[in-house]
């Protein structure tokens, strides 16, 4: 496999260079997950509309928990490879593989037996409840494949390759579209026929990767013997990882109390909000790619002491970011409903929508130095001041925002859209406060990574 030195060569392009896979396979990965609501949108009511909106959202969270976890596994395995520390990266490999195992068939189980609680906490609408179970029940038996595929992909990178996931992710995106289509437009399915495509799909991914990585090898010397639960690496990995999965996962709580918030002013306010919640997971990505990627670069630079090169990478980060960031906001505030249109035929639903992505598109500018932030800190071990700010952000000011501008108008999103910008804000000026007091600390911390 191919991997690169992040560690050398101009901090930009090499950066560019990381971020364009990590970008290619998040709007792959996307768009098996949103093909699921714009068959849906295409062939259904309002009502399934819904069931997979609801549902996505429920996955989302479990998702992002997964994914948070990984990627402790992700920024370990970066530092000792810029460290050259052969020996802690393949005991790593091998103590995440034990670690995820385990916790993938916890979480499969506990999401299995709830999965009908969980559809009445988040008040699905009635007539939207037997899609809603269905899409959670049926996702849910497939979280082992999301486990497995992001484990692997979270070593591939961590390593220097952000290549390959691109190609399971590419693999995983043809097979989802097609079933979607055979499924629910073919044999009207509905939201059952969207969850198999997606399980079907992430099964094919994940057994794919597994078959690439015991194929290709590594560099260094890893057998049997390593995969093993080491306690001391199992406890960092959590360390690292437990942060960012719980930042993520509160985040999308705080999606799913303003989904319950929504689905009580009626069907096409729930479907709606789904609707714009696709348009924004699609929106994210450049930002998450880019973030991403200075996590890795991070991490490698933080393992070999490379201060000066770390901060360069953050700012090359954030102007990448922002790129993308303008173009969406800008694009949102005059054409909205060539957006919102995509994923639903429903007149009302695509104006209501229209409202709420004006207000919401405005947070990918802001998220452009969020995003990136997060991970430099990240990348040097430091996942808590993100979880912190974020848990700050999310639960003083954007969920009581939603409710407060869902009062003032019950009858429409729009004003509810500016409550996500307006929240993220408040983590805007809490990471620059923080980067200023971290820079003088920085340079006495990075000699200790090396001595570990």
């Amino acid at each position: 496999m191919k991997e690169l030195d992040l560690t050398k060569g101009s901090v930009p392009k090499v950066l560019l260079q990381f971020a364009v896979p990590f970008l290619i396979a998040n709007v792959l990965q996307a768009l098996y997950g949103g093909a699921d609501l714009f068959v849906v949108g295409r062939y259904d009511d309002a009502a399934s509309v819904a069931g997979v909106a609801i549902g996505s959202q429920v996955m989302q969270t479990i998702t992002g928990i997964i994914l948070g976890l990984t990627t402790g596994t992700t920024i370990l395995i970066a530092m000792g490879t810029g460290a050259k520390d052969d020996k802690k990266v393949a005991n790593t490999i091998g103590t995440s593989v034990y670690f995820f195992a385990l916790t993938g068939i916890i979480l499969t189980a506990v999401m299995v037996l709830l999965h009908e609680k969980i559809a009445t906490i988040m008040h699905t609408p009635e007539e939207a409840m037997a899609d809603t179970l269905h899409y959670i029940l049926i996702c849910s038996i497939g979280i082992p494949f999301i486990m497995g595929y992001n484990v692997v992909c979270g070593i591939l990178r961590g390593l220097g390759d952000s290549k390959s996931p691109l190609y399971f992710v590419a693999i995983a995106c043809v097979i989802n579209i097609v079933l979607d289509f055979l499924l629910v437009g073919g044999l009207g399915m509905r939201a059952a026929g969207a969850a198999i495509a997606t399980v079907a799909s992430q099964g094919v991914s994940f057994f794919a990767a597994l078959w690439f990585l015991h194929r290709r090898g590594f560099h260094f010397e890893f057998g049997w013997r390593n995969i093993r639960l080491n306690g001391a690496l199992s406890k960092r990995i959590v360390m690292l990882g437990a942060p960012i999965a719980l930042q993520d996962a509160l985040i999308n709580v705080s999606f799913l109390i303003i989904t319950v918030i929504v689905n009580q002013m009626g069907v096409i306010a729930s479907a709606s909000l789904g609707v714009v919640e696709k348009i924004i997971v699609f929106a994210m990505l450049p930002p998450t790619a880019v973030a991403s990627a200075v996590a890795t670069m991070t991490a490698q630079n933080y393992g070999a002491g490379l201060v000066a090169r770390m901060r360069r990478c953050l700012w090359s980060g954030i102007s990448m970011a922002l790129v993308f960031g303008l173009s969406v906001c800008l694009y949102s505030q005059f054409l909205p409903e060539t957006l919102t249109s995509i994923f639903t035929n429903d007149p009302a639903v695509v104006e209501m929508a229209a409202g709420y992505l004006r207000g919401y598109s405005i947070d990918c500018i802001i998220v452009s130095f969020v995003f990136c932030i997060n991970s430099y800190f990240s990348g040097q071990g430091n996942s808590w001041f993100p979880m912190i700010h974020s848990m700050i952000a999310t639960f003083l000011f954007r969920i009581p925002l939603s409710y407060l501008f869902g009062q003032l108008d019950p009858t429409d999103l729009q004003l509810m859209g500016y409550a996500p910008p307006l929240s993220t804000m408040v983590s805007l000026a809490i990471c620059f406060w923080y980067l200023r007091i971290n820079k003088h600390k920085l340079q006495k911390l990075v000699p200790v990574v090396n001595t570990q």
